[in-house]
């Protein structure tokens, strides 16, 4: 679990993503931004860089150039949850889908999605909540619920197996179901 930015990014429930949601959505950027980073397994950087050209016709396209490595475009299709929040959702037309502060910043920065994801966390009560923690819990629902790493790793972007393997959590009754998998 995240202390004061050092250990992993806690991996949330179902619930805990829905009672942080719920508060994003005071401001509806926020709670957009959040969910694009949940309901694709994205990157806050991923998702702060994106522009509102790269969302079309139900995919969201994390282009190359703004993903770790710069390894590979990933086009990612959007989730009917997801959609609502990007209904929701009223950016400008042409540019950044986050953008910064006129005349500064193009996008939004790390610095104020972390900002904005503490205050909330602290509405909600929860703790080792950082904006990692969004990607690795939709990546360890996708592995709970029997998806195959090499879907997961398409979706992540992960270059290999190994590293995608330690972004996954593994829960106390998924080892009783497995062990109880033996003898049936």
């Amino acid at each position: 679990m995240k202390n004061k930015g050092h250990g992993r990014a806690k991996v949330l429930t179902i619930a805990e993503v829905k009672r942080l949601l719920t508060e994003l959505e005071k401001v509806e950027r926020d709670a957009c931004l959040f969910a694009i980073c949940f309901f694709t397994g994205c990157r806050i950087s991923e998702a702060l860089h994106l522009e509102t050209s790269d969302i079309i016709e139900g995919i969201i396209t994390f282009r190359k150039s703004t993903t770790k490595g710069k390894l590979k475009t990933r086009t990612i299709p959007i989730h009917p949850a997801l959609a609502i929040y990007l209904e929701t959702y009223h950016p400008k037309k042409t540019g950044a889908l986050f953008p910064g502060q006129v005349g500064r910043n193009k996008y939004l920065s790390r610095a104020s999605a972390d900002r904005i994801l503490r205050r909330a966390c602290e509405c909600v009560g929860l703790v080792g909540v950082s904006t990692h923690s969004f990607r690795r819990s939709a990546l360890s629902f996708m592995s709970s619920n029997g998806i195959p790493l090499r879907e997961i790793q398409e979706i992540s972007g992960h270059s290999d197996l190994g590293t995608l393997q330690r972004y996954l959590e593994v829960t106390p009754d998924q080892v009783k179901k497995a062990i109880l998998s033996i003898w049936l």
